[in-house]
């Protein structure tokens, strides 16, 4: 080969790595971002003190919903409640300016939380289309000037907290996860046309709020998600279960991600299931003779004393038809009993019943509820409600630091990591920045005087924060 031409091919692949580096920075297409593991692409540079007057790039009104915001190319993309109406909304990013709104119609508005949203799940993007799940009114995609492509019908879910897990594309499909008290399912879906491709029942599961992970083992596409008592691996294709790892809570709110060495990290909290603060209930067949007072061999919500079940109440009746069966007490008796609240570590690369065999360890104190963790190096963060937070060897999950961050609320937004720093905002509007190591130092802390749930985003040198009235925009001024 010429010199000449060898020079020109080395220029081109440099010049495409130089591309494909630079679209990696400017995409946080999902939940929690690139495979969910809420870092930010390397090379990204972020000011520490950031702020409602610092190092504010742009900073917007916007209507309410715990969505969190998602990025892909000049796009950011958010979902909310505006004048009683369920809306996907596209802004430009370098100004913040809206550039459409598209309302997602409904018959009728499922229960939330009394803290919760119509508008929770994240909506995710790809470079022509983003889709947006309402539990309300169903799965909507739009094309990148918000004409409407396609929709799912689907819901309102019975489930008293509303729909959480959020969809998200993957090459040419729609991967949507809903758990709940019924009907609970893993679906994919064209992306192109919304066609179901495959839908796998989970009729085991009740109601848990995870977003799945997409990883690939052996050049294989896999879908890993965290629930009742066990994380589960889908074949991609089919949605045919590969394998599973059991020992984890009753009820899962935290995402499961790789580390950068490709560990997978997952885990989960619910009430009842730490080592030192165990629910346990008597037996459906000892209790129902002193409770059952009409005799008809159910229990009905005014038949029960207070305690553990008659709050969960509408979780334990999981069919909805206003008494509890004796095989639906004894399934959430067993919940009680084998839940393990616990972070773990698992190996890549199971089958079949793979707890004895790839489960690298597990750590059960100090596990947050709803903020799932991020790794950084050899590293685990996690942030617990209070502002407790951690940091985990990730070879072995030990706690090397704890203490307590600025904000001492719930936490229900996830922390994020760049630039050598984590970004941890609670339920108040509390803002933490930690150096991203061990020592865990307080580097700064801000009030933003609005309550927040969303995850931040943080694309090149740029982040993005929702707090329930406004999306702010932080970056050094160029």
């Amino acid at each position: 080969m010429r010199r000449s031409n060898l020079f020109g091919l080395c220029l081109l692949v440099l010049v495409l790595s130089a591309t494909v580096s630079t679209r990696a920075a400017e995409v946080w297409s999902r939940f929690r971002g690139e495979g969910g593991s809420g870092r930010a692409a390397a090379g990204s540079k972020l000011p520490t003190e950031i702020g409602p007057d610092k190092h504010v790039v742009w900073k917007i009104e916007l209507a309410p919903g715990h969505s969190s915001p998602v990025v892909f190319g000049d796009r950011i993309y958010v979902t909310a409640e505006k004048n009683k109406q369920l809306v996907t909304i596209a802004l430009d990013r370098a100004t913040g300016k809206t550039l459409w709104e598209k309302v997602a119609p409904h018959e009728k508005l499922e229960a939330v939380h009394g803290i919760g949203s119509h508008a929770q799940c994240s909506p995710s993007a790809d470079d022509e289309r983003v889709v947006a799940l309402f539990g309300s009114c169903g799965l909507f995609c739009y094309d990148r000037d918000g004409k409407e492509l396609w929709k799912v019908p689907m819901g309102p879910f019975k489930n008293e907290f509303g729909a959480g897990s959020s969809p998200q594309i993957v090459d040419d499909r729609v991967i949507v996860c809903q758990d709940h008290d019924t009907d609970s399912f893993l679906a994919a879906y064209d992306k192109r046309s919304g066609s179901v491709l495959w839908r796998t029942d989970r009729a085991e599961f009740p109601r848990n709020y995870c977003t799945p992970l997409i990883l690939t083992v052996n050049g294989q596409k896999q879908i890993v998600i965290a629930a009742t008592l066990r994380v589960v691996g889908y074949d991609f294709e089919t949605g045919k279960e590969l394998w599973t790892v059991r020992g984890i809570s009753r009820m899962v709110s935290l995402s499961p991600f790789l580390t950068e060495s490709g560990t997978l990290i997952t885990g989960g909290w619910a009430a009842g299931g730490d080592e030192s603060e165990r629910i346990s209930v008597q037996p459906f067949s000892v209790i129902k003779k002193d409770l059952d007072k009409n005799g008809n061999g159910t229990l009905e919500e005014s038949e029960l004393p207070k305690g553990d079940i008659k709050q969960r109440f509408p979780q334990v009746d999981r069919n909805k038809d206003g008494s509890l069966t004796e095989a639906e007490y004894e399934y959430f008796r067993t919940l009680f009993e084998q839940g393990q609240n616990s972070i773990v570590a698992i190996k890549p690369g199971a089958q079949g019943e793979a707890t004895e065999t790839h489960l690298l360890w597990k750590q059960r104190k100090l596990v947050p509820f709803c903020s799932s963790p991020v790794a950084v190096g050899d590293f685990v963060f996690t942030i617990k409600d209070g502002g407790i937070f951690a940091c985990l060897d990730l070879k072995n999950g030990k706690h090397i630091k704890q203490g307590r961050a600025s904000g001492t609320d719930d936490y229900y937004s996830s922390p994020v990591a760049a630039d050598g720093k984590l970004f941890l905002i609670d339920e108040e509007g509390r803002l933490t920045v930690l150096s991203a190591d061990p020592e865990c130092r307080t580097l700064h802390t801000a009030e933003f005087g609005e309550k927040a749930f969303a995850t931040p985003a943080i694309v090149g040198n740029r982040l993005y924060l929702r707090t329930s009235g406004h999306l702010y925009c932080f970056g050094e001024s160029k």
